[in-house]
């Protein structure tokens, strides 16, 4: 199942133009036309140079990338917190592995802001807050639930109950001290901490915030803005960027001859697309690890500290059922020696076990009982 990145905003932030760019989808974009329980949804793949490089030295029938999923859903007006964000929309909130923030930088006549002016790092946190004042909601309304469940529960049922209490009530002080919940989960138990998931609290998800540009902000403007951003609002967990979604949009649509004569006109050296699919990607604290050979090669997506044995049960759980050993070799070893023979042959292609924490690019063959 692909990773999911939902894409969130203040109404008029161009969010559908961001989604169209990023995934080269043709979603009806100026009026939202999706709705809470049908947004745009669409997969991409993450590009990476090694891939196309390993496609070259083993001339395989196929190549399959990692991929990425991004979801557009309808606008989160200021103040939905307070109101109480739909089921839906809290649905598809909850269910994402990440956000990805998209905020107006753009000036437009045709399309007016809703709070009168663009100020992009006022939007900033205004959505954050309405993500925390959600999370703060939820904390609440469990806590209360609790309170009137404890009473009735004896034993490892209400040892397990007050456990969550504790949790729940360190929550919420770190909620009303403005601190997402990303930043408690470290500090809690292994045990706590695999309880919370089950919540989907929007503030403890990786968040990647985008800003929207304007053509006039190309360049050093828009460098200017991440870097105050990141000045003002950086915090664990939080990544920022810049991109013109117009524009981007526009350059997807073209062939690639038109596409490259239109971004020298505007000076752009390459296409931002990349860069936010990978970061995006790195967010999550996701990695590739490569298998290769003449029927294909593959990037299969593990997170970052997992195992030989976590990344076998990644490709089929018959293999992490079964397995041996793996069969390991860097990917720049790979390419310096020229190929799996000769890595072999250099000593370079190792034999790993159960434990082995697969490393970024590893190109790996597994060996297992059926």
């Amino acid at each position: 199942m692909a990773t999911t990145l939902v894409i969130i905003g203040l109404p008029g932030s161009g969010k559908t133009t961001v989604f169209n760019a990023l995934t080269r989808a043709e979603a009806a974009t100026g009026t939202y036309t999706a709705t809470e329980d049908a947004p745009n949804l669409a997969t991409v793949k993450v590009p990476d140079p090694r891939l196309d490089l390993l496609t070259t030295m083993f001339k395989p029938q196929r190549k399959v990338p990692a991929d990425v999923q991004y979801l557009d859903v309808a606008g989160i007006a200021k103040g939905i917190a307070e109101k109480g964000m739909s089921g839906q929309l809290l649905g598809h909130l909850s269910q994402a592995d990440a956000l990805l923030h998209v905020v107006r930088a753009f000036e437009s006549e045709d399309v007016p802001h809703p709070e009168g002016s663009v100020d992009p790092l006022r939007d900033v946190e205004t959505l954050d807050l309405e993500l925390l004042f959600s999370d703060l909601a939820a904390v609440d309304k469990r806590l209360q639930r609790i309170a009137a469940q404890l009473p009735k529960f004896s034993g490892r049922e209400r040892e397990a109950t007050e456990r969550e209490q504790v949790v729940m009530t360190r929550l919420k002080a770190a909620l009303e001290d403005d601190t997402p919940i990303r930043e408690v989960v470290p500090d809690l138990d292994p045990d706590d901490a695999k309880v919370l998931r089950g919540f989907g609290f929007l503030t403890a998800k990786p968040l990647l915030v985008l800003f929207n540009l304007g053509e006039d902000q190309l360049g050093e403007p828009g460098q200017q803005l991440v870097a105050e951003a990141v000045s003002r609002f950086g915090r664990p967990g939080v990544a920022f960027d810049a991109l013109s979604g117009q524009i981007e949009m526009e350059i997807g649509r073209l062939d690639e001859d038109d596409a490259r004569a239109f971004m020298a006109d505007l000076g752009i050296a390459e296409s931002s697309l990349d860069r936010v699919i990978r970061l995006s990607f790195d967010l999550l604290g996701l990695m590739p690890f490569f298998t290769v050979g003449p029927d294909e090669c593959r990037a299969w997506t593990i997170r970052r500290g997992a195992t030989a044995v976590e990344a076998a049960g990644e490709i089929h759980s018959d293999i992490q059922r079964g397995f041996i050993r793996a069969e390991v070799v860097a990917y720049d070893d790979l390419i310096a020696t020229g190929g799996l023979p000769e890595a072999r042959k250099a000593g370079l292609l190792r034999r790993e076990g159960k434990t082995y924490l697969v490393q970024d690019g590893d190109v790996i063959n597994f060996l297992f009982n059926v």
